[in-house]
């Protein structure tokens, strides 16, 4: 019988393939926007994203690994359960963005911002589910240490990202959006 190790190291696997189909995406998506006078922002930051998320799907499997992890049940399922969720939200919000979603920042000059899908709730869906992923997928095999550190990082860099972001969308953005909260439904 195969050990729920070994299934939960093919999980993150599968996760590093999506992610490396959705940097496939967002250089298309990049190019589409350059080709229409898209100007990106934040690339220093964006370079160190990179790197804190290609560490954190290692650390998803070294702590497991290294520190005997075990899988407890439900509550691996649980988490499972809600990374899938997390997935989810994604997908929604980049096919609601369609040939606009990247993972840069790049902003097209005059273009409406994008009100529909996910972000008639929040202004940042794609955020809500990076977090409850870094959040949830280490704890999917006991790997809390991973959760906690990268949870706690990727706070810091959200606070970073998200300034770049709303700054660079400009005013119209910010009317568009002035009763949006930014990540939690219900909160200003």
């Amino acid at each position: 019988m195969v050990s729920s190790l070994w299934l939960y190291t093919a999980l993150i696997a599968v996760v590093g393939l999506e992610r490396l189909v959705e940097l496939r995406l967002s250089k298309r998506n990049a190019a589409w926007a350059f080709a229409r006078g898209g100007k990106e922002y934040g690339l220093p930051h964006y370079r160190f994203m990179t790197v804190f998320h290609t560490a954190f799907l290692v650390a998803c499997v070294a702590e497991p690994w290294l520190l005997s992890r075990p899988f407890v049940s439900p509550w691996g399922y649980l988490f499972l359960a809600l990374a899938i969720a997390a997935q989810g939200l994604r997908y929604w919000a980049i096919t609601t963005l369609g040939p606009r979603w990247n993972t840069r920042v790049i902003v097209l000059p005059e273009a409406e911002p994008v009100t529909g899908g996910p972000y008639r709730f929040v202004r940042h869906p794609n955020y809500v589910a990076v977090v409850l992923e870094l959040l949830v997928l280490p704890l999917v095999h006991g790997a809390w240490l991973t959760a906690l550190v990268f949870t706690l990082g990727n706070a810091l860099l959200l606070r970073v990202r998200v300034r770049v972001e709303e700054e660079a969308l400009g005013s119209r953005y910010a009317s568009s959006f002035a009763n949006t909260p930014r990540l939690l439904p219900g909160r200003r």
